[in-house]
């Protein structure tokens, strides 16, 4: 990948940490805390991933090795999906406004989004950074973030399982409706 590109996609990624930091400042007070298991599984993987994304010396060197091709027009179109992806979650998270929590847990007066990224899709803010992370693995290239995606992969799974499930206990008819008609993470996929 070329340094302007990478300096691009290294922008983009961080760009959305910095709101995703200063926008976790401006939410609701928590009424029903997630425990430290269900927080170690869904974020250590993460956390695993995203080192796997940027550190090449964080893992064996057969891991740095191409597993697509090297393309000057495959890097750009997968920092447009890094764009697209991150876009759509920063839209998800902005609608979500102070509902929205870094873990799976329940706000006090939680309210049941159902409206803008969220009627086409029950967590999109998961599939906006599953998309990012897909672009990402698309520019770079290597099986090192092959591998990482399929991690992000399990955690977003996982942590879709424990959030409709924490959903369907808060809200239980009207989640189960909206659960119904709405797919999890690919719009228009029922």
């Amino acid at each position: 990948m070329t340094p302007d590109l990478s300096r691009v996609i290294l922008a983009l990624w961080s760009a959305w940490g910095l709101y995703w930091f200063i926008a976790a400042r401006n939410v609701k007070s928590t009424l029903r805390p997630a425990n430290v298991r269900a927080r170690l599984l869904h974020e250590g993987p993460l956390v695993l991933c995203a080192v796997m994304f940027f550190s090449r010396k964080a893992v064996p060197e057969v891991l740095d090795r191409r597993f697509l091709p090297q393309s000057h027009e495959l890097e750009v179109i997968g920092a447009l999906v890094i764009v697209l992806g991150l876009a759509f979650a920063l839209w998800a998270r902005h609608h979500l406004g102070r509902n929205w929590s870094s873990v799976v847990e329940l706000k006090s007066e939680h309210a049941l989004i159902r409206s803008g990224p969220y009627r086409l899709v029950r967590h999109p803010i998961y599939a906006g950074l599953f998309l990012a992370l897909l672009g990402t693995t698309l520019a770079i290239g290597e099986w090192r973030v092959l591998l990482a995606l399929a991690m992000a992969f399990m955690a977003i799974f996982l942590r879709v399982r424990a959030e409709d499930a924490l959903m369907a206990e808060a809200f239980g008819a009207s989640y189960e409706i909206y659960r119904r008609g709405t797919p999890a993470l690919v719009p228009y996929l029922f």
